[in-house]
C-alpha cells in the first residue's frame, strides 16, 4: 500500500490525470443525447459562443492556452496593474447644473465614502461660475477633482487652478484631472478639435502641477455609440496618440505627455470581457510608449478610470441596474481599474436622488471593505480563460488601432466616417440579438413587470450631443418604445392592449410555452391573459370573449398541436381574434398567422402585434 504525504490535497493523487480527449469524449456521449452526431474538437466547437470582434469562448481552457509572460503588478508590461496594489479610487459623478444643490450633494459624498469627484462643469453642468460654490467646503488638498466640461474645459480648468491658489493648495498636492478631451468632444457633438486649450494646459500641469492631468481619453462616446470592447480599445489608443503627437510638438518629454493622460472605459455586466478590456488596454498602452521611447520609469503605466456602462442601464424595472453596476464594478475592480464612478440605477431617468447615489457609493465600499477585492493585485491573473481573453482582445484591438492611424488618426478616422461606420455595423448586429433575445435584458426582454409603478425623477440637462457627433444608444430603446406606445394606450383608453393565452390540454404539457409566451408579450406591453387554466375547441371562444383580447396564441405541446391547435384557432377567430399565434417552431396548422419561439425578431413579431391591435406608434 502506498503511504501518500498529509500535505492536505492527496485526496486524487492515486487517480491519473483526465486528459482533454477524454473530457471530448464525455462531450459527444451528452451531445448525441441531444440529437447532435459530432465528434472530437466538432464536438468541443459546438458549445463555444461567438463574442464580438472575432473572439470566442470556448467551453475549456487549460495550460495549452497560457499566453507569453505577463510581468507583475506595477511592472511593465503593466498587463496585471498599473500599481503593485490592489484597492480603487471611489469616484462619484455630478451632473446638477444648480451650485447649492451639487455643493449638498458633492458634500454627502465625500462624508460617506467618496475619495474623489467627477464633475460635469459648463454645459449640461454647474456654470464654469459657479464651480467655486459647487465645491465650497471641499478639502482640495484630499479630494481630487476631474472635471468633465467639454468646449468649455479651458475656462472650467482655468477657475479650478484658481480655486487651488485661493484656498492655498500647495501645487505638489493637487490631484485629479483638468479632463480637456478636445477629439472626445467632437466624438460627441461632431464639432471640430481644437487642441491648442489642452496643450496648454498639459504644458501648466506639467511645469506647476507635477500630480494633476490636464487630458482624459474617453473612451465612453465610442461605447456609449455601440463599439464593441475591441473598437473601444482601439479608438482611445488612437486618441492618446494623437494628443501625444501634439503634446511631444509642443516640446514636451513624451514620458511627460503620457503622464498627463488618464484613460476612460466603460464597465460592463459582462464582468469576463471587462476584466480582459482593462488588462489588454494596459497591455497596448505600455506597448505604445515603449514605441514612443517612453520606455523609463511608470510612463507606460496607464491610469484607468472605468465608469459602469449607461448602455447597459435600463429605464423599466430600473432597480435590476444595483446588480448590473455591482457586476461591472467588480470586474473594473477585479481588471486593475485605478478609479471606478458606479452610475446610480436611476441614471437614465434623470438627476438621481440621495439613496440612488448612496447605493452607487456604497457599492464600491462594499466590494473594497467586506469583499475585500483590493486585498489582491490582478486575482484574475493566471486563469487560462482570462489571460487568452486578454490576449485575443489585445490583438484584435491593435488591429483595429492600426486601420485608424492608416486613416490618418483619430480624428481624420472620426471626420471620414470610419469610426461612426464600423461602431454602426457592431451595433446592428448586436441589436438583431437584442430583438431575438439572444442577448437577454432582465426586466425588459426577460420577466418584465408590466404592474411595476414608474420611478420619476428630476430631468437632467440635455447631454452633449448633435446631429454630427455619433449616436447615443441603449440596450434596451426597441422595447422602450414597445413600452411606451403600450403606455399612452393605457392612459388614452384605461388599459393595456391585451393577447389572450389559449393553453391546451394539462399544465405539464402548456405550462413551459405559456411562460414563455407571456413573457415574450410583456417585453411589448401587451398583457396577457391566461384565463382559464386549459381550453379546448368548444371553451376557447368563449374564454376568448370574456378576455378583452384582440389576439390569441396558442401554447401546449407539439402533439397536442397536431391534434388540436386547427380546430382550437378556428374557433378563435370565429370569436373575433385578429391574429393568432402559435408557441413553437413554425409548421403547418391551420388558421395559425404567426409563430412565436425561442430565437424569433421578438421586436418585430410585437410591433406588428401592436399595430393590429391599432396602438399609436
Amino acid at each position: 500500500m502506498t503511504v501518500l504525504p498529509d500535505d492536505g490535497l492527496s485526496l486524487a493523487a492515486e487517480f491519473p490525470d483526465a486528459t482533454h480527449e477524454q473530457w471530448q469524449r464525455l462531450v459527444e456521449g451528452v451531445l448525441r443525447k441531444s440529437g447532435k452526431d459530432v465528434s472530437g474538437a466538432a464536438a468541443e466547437e459546438s458549445l463555444a459562443t461567438a463574442l464580438d470582434d472575432g473572439l470566442v469562448a470556448r467551453p475549456l481552457y487549460d495550460a495549452r492556452d497560457a499566453v507569453p509572460e505577463t510581468g507583475y503588478p506595477g511592472f511593465a508590461p503593466y498587463v496585471r496593474g498599473g500599481r503593485p496594489v490592489g484597492g480603487w479610487d471611489v469616484r462619484q459623478r455630478h451632473e446638477i447644473a444648480e451650485p447649492g444643490p451639487a455643493n449638498e450633494a458633492v458634500l454627502a459624498d465625500l462624508e460617506n465614502g467618496v475619495t474623489s469627484l467627477w464633475l460635469s462643469v459648463g454645459g449640461s453642468g454647474v456654470p464654469v461660475t459657479g464651480l467655486a460654490q459647487a465645491l465650497e467646503g471641499v478639502y482640495l488638498d484630499l479630494a481630487p477633482v476631474v472635471l468633465d466640461a467639454g468646449n468649455e474645459s479651458g475656462s472650467a480648468a482655468t477657475e479650478l487652478l484658481r480655486l487651488y491658489e485661493e484656498r492655498g493648495v500647495a501645487p505638489d498636492v493637487a490631484r485629479g484631472n483638468l479632463g480637456a478631451d478636445p477629439i472626445g468632444h467632437s466624438a460627441r457633438t461632431g464639432e471640430p478639435t481644437n487642441p491648442d486649450d489642452a496643450v496648454e494646459l498639459a504644458r501648466r500641469c506639467h511645469e506647476e502641477y507635477p500630480g494633476l492631468r490636464a487630458l482624459t481619453v474617453d473612451a465612453l462616446p465610442y461605447h456609449e455609440a455601440g463599439a464593441s470592447a475591441a473598437q473601444e480599445l482601439g479608438c482611445s489608443l488612437a486618441t492618446a496618440v494623437a494628443y501625444l503627437r501634439h503634446l511631444t510638438a509642443a516640446r514636451l518629454p513624451v514620458e511627460a505627455a503620457c503622464r498627463q493622460l488618464e484613460f476612460r472605459y466603460a464597465a460592463t455586466a459582462d464582468q469576463f470581457l471587462t476584466i480582459a478590456k482593462l488588462r489588454a488596454a494596459r497591455r497596448l498602452w505600455a506597448r505604445v510608449a515603449d514605441v514612443c521611447g517612453a520606455g523609463s520609469g511608470d510612463a507606460g503605466a496607464q491610469r484607468q478610470h472605468a465608469v459602469t456602462s449607461p448602455v447597459m442601464m435600463t429605464r423599466r424595472d430600473p432597480y435590476v441596474n444595483m446588480l448590473r453596476t455591482t457586476i461591472a464594478t467588480m470586474g473594473a475592480g477585479v481588471g486593475g481599474a485605478d478609479a471606478v464612478t458606479v452610475l446610480p440605477f436611476d441614471h437614465e431617468l434623470g438627476l438621481p436622488d440621495a439613496f440612488a447615489r448612496r447605493i452607487a457609493r456604497n457599492t464600491s465600499s462594499i466590494l473594497l471593505e467586506e469583499s475585500h477585492l483590493g486585498r489582491v493585485a490582478d486575482p484574475a491573473g493566471g486563469s487560462w480563460y482570462v489571460e487568452r481573453l486578454t490576449g485575443e482582445l489585445a490583438a484584435s484591438a491593435w488591429a483595429f488601432f492600426q486601420e485608424l492611424e492608416q486613416a490618418g488618426g483619430q480624428a481624420a478616422a472620426l471626420d471620414s466616417g470610419l469610426v461612426g461606420d464600423r461602431i454602426a455595423a457592431t451595433w446592428e448586429a448586436r441589436k438583431r440579438a437584442l430583438a431575438k433575445r439572444r442577448e437577454p435584458i432582465t426586466g425588459v426582454s426577460e420577466f418584465p413587470n408590466l404592474g411595476e409603478k414608474p420611478v420619476e425623477r428630476v430631468p437632467k440637462p440635455a447631454p452633449l450631443r448633435s446631429a454630427g457627433g455619433l449616436p447615443r444608444v441603449r440596450r434596451d430603446e426597441a422595447y422602450e418604445v414597445l413600452r411606451a406606445r403600450s403606455d399612452a394606450h393605457r392612459a388614452a383608453t384605461g388599459s393595456r392592449p391585451r393577447v389572450f393565452l389559449a393553453a391546451l390540454g394539462p399544465a405539464s404539457a402548456h405550462t413551459a410555452r405559456v411562460a414563455f409566451a407571456s413573457n415574450l408579450f410583456q417585453a411589448g406591453g401587451v398583457e396577457p391573459v391566461h384565463d382559464p387554466v386549459s381550453v379546448d375547441a368548444a371553451t376557447a371562444a368563449a374564454a376568448f370573449a370574456r378576455s378583452g383580447a384582440t389576439a390569441a396564441c396558442l401554447c401546449s405541446s407539439d402533439a397536442l398541436y397536431a391534434e388540436q391547435a386547427g380546430a382550437v384557432a378556428e374557433a378563435l377567430k370565429t370569436a373575433g381574434a385578429q391574429q393568432v399565434f402559435l408557441a413553437g417552431r413554425p409548421a403547418e396548422h391551420p388558421g395559425i398567422d404567426e409563430y412565436i419561439f425561442a430565437g424569433c425578431d421578438a421586436v418585430a413579431v410585437l410591433s406588428s402585434v401592436l399595430d393590429r391591435m391599432g396602438v399609436a406608434a
